[in-house]
């Protein structure tokens, strides 16, 4: 998908109606930015958004994320064991501290 933010207010007006005009091609909107699906039509409506105006328009490339290939097992074991939690105000460096699961101050230090 394309990811198309907006910083100006005719930036963002100009996203709205883009969306507006090509509900087949809008993924989501998100206000000052919105997903336009990857196709060469999407790709000529953020390169014509840039185009009209300048640097207030950023577009990047993005891609699903696909935790089974990209996130390390003992990071999502993690997640898991804490959203199931006893206490829900425990934080995570309390919760992992002295157990098996990675440390967040590691995992800052970690890319994907």
């Amino acid at each position: 998908m394309l990811l198309v933010a907006t910083y100006s207010r005719g930036a963002r007006t100009s996203l709205r109606n883009v969306c507006r005009s090509h509900e087949g091609t809008t993924v989501r909107q998100f206000g000052r930015a919105a997903l336009l699906a990857e196709t060469e039509f999407g790709a000529f409506l953020a390169l014509r958004l840039r185009e009209k105006h300048g640097d207030d328009v950023q577009i990047e490339r993005t891609e699903p994320l696909n935790e089974f290939a990209s996130v390390p097992a003992p990071v999502r074991e993690a997640a898991t064991a804490y959203e199931s939690r006893d206490h829900r105000s425990t934080p995570y460096p309390k919760f992992a501290a002295g157990t098996d699961h990675p440390d967040p101050g590691a995992m800052q230090d970690r890319e994907l």
